[in-house]
């Protein structure tokens, strides 16, 4: 086995191209968006005799909880089998271990988008990795297959949802608008405040999602869809179209046009788009049991995604490898803050 650093784009999106399981934080884009956010990366590929078996993207984290290094869902391997696996993530721990003592890292932290099983979790505590006290990344998600025909997605989503959306197409009051300008992104900012005021969060910066929108529009690869009700702009939803796959990334609303059900409209738009792109698969992102966890933040918006059809996947959670005791400052502090915001 050989880790070594990809600097080929092609390599890179050609072997993610043939994997299954991947999100738009595996691709060359995201890696550019780190850097260019000031964050050291590193991109490796697990090789066995000159063949890449799996990749992994490598962000150093600089922030006041610590310095980590963290692969945001991977390492994606070329085949799911437990041993391929295995080797692959004994490989790419190694190189990690000596870069984060290089780098003076207290812990590597890894969300891999492998299926949630004893075999895979397995794989993780024969290493020394432990469950980490935040997830660092989606750890489970919710999933459109968006093959069929409309007039068959349509068919299959929960009557409610095709109702609103289909209300929403007779509103002649009511118009959705496409956009992959960076200025655009200004305003998608200041419905997303609004949003963190109602909700009580803090948003991603601007100078984040501009930054992300700008990178991935390079390759035409983001799209903003903006809903209108009587030429005013009141929904906005942030897609990424990346590897056959569109991503519902971001969205934000205001709370006084709630009854116009726009946010329906714009994900039903945003389906069709990813059809036009190619795309075979919708992802809703962050996911979780609605009935199990009802009081979770991510309740409501689960329920909401839930409505266009789909099923649940659930990845193993996210593991720490602690590498100096300062780790344990910094579980301390996660586990008191993910209490705090009632996760």
């Amino acid at each position: 086995m050989r880790v070594g650093e990809i600097t080929d784009k092609k390599i890179w999106e050609d072997f993610l191209q043939k994997c299954t399981e991947k999100t738009f934080f595996d691709s060359w884009n995201w890696g550019e968006f780190n850097k260019k956010m000031g964050d050291k990366i590193w991109r490796f590929g697990i090789y066995e005799d000159e063949v890449l078996l799996g990749v992994a993207l490598v962000v150093k984290v600089t922030a006041k909880r610590g310095t980590f290094l963290t692969v945001s869902h991977g390492p994606i391997t070329k085949s799911q089998e437990k041993d391929m696996r295995s080797v692959v993530l004994k490989a790419l721990l190694d190189t990690l271990e000596r870069i984060g003592r290089a780098e003076s890292a207290s812990f590597i932290r890894i969300s891999p988008i492998w299926e949630r099983n004893e075999e895979n979790i397995g794989i993780f505590g024969d290493l020394g990795f432990r469950e980490a006290p935040m997830y660092a990344a989606a750890e489970s998600s919710w999933k459109l297959d968006i093959t069929p025909s409309e007039e068959k997605l349509l068919a299959n989503m929960r009557k409610t949802t095709r109702y609103l959306i289909r209300q929403t197409l007779q509103n002649k009051d009511i118009e959705v608008v496409k956009s992959n300008k960076l200025g655009d992104m200004e305003v998608f900012d200041k419905l997303n405040r609004e949003v963190g005021k109602r909700q009580q969060f803090i948003p991603f910066s601007l100078k984040y999602t501009k930054t992300e929108f700008e990178i991935f529009a390079q390759d035409e690869s983001a799209l903003l869809l903006f809903g209108k009700f009587k030429g005013e702009i009141v929904a906005s939803a942030l897609v990424i179209f990346w590897s056959g796959i569109g991503f519902y990334h971001q969205a934000a609303s205001l709370g006084a046009y709630a009854k116009l059900a726009l946010p329906y409209r714009l994900q039903w738009e945003a389906i069709k788009e990813a059809k036009l792109r190619g795309c075979v698969m919708y992802d809703f992102w962050g996911y979780v049991d609605p009935k199990k966890y009802p009081k979770h933040p991510w309740a409501g918006p689960t329920l909401f995604k839930m409505g266009f059809g789909g099923q649940p996947y659930e990845y193993v959670k996210t593991q720490d490898f602690p590498l100096s005791m300062r780790y344990w400052i910094t579980a301390t502090f996660e586990k008191i803050r993910k209490v705090r915001r009632h996760l």
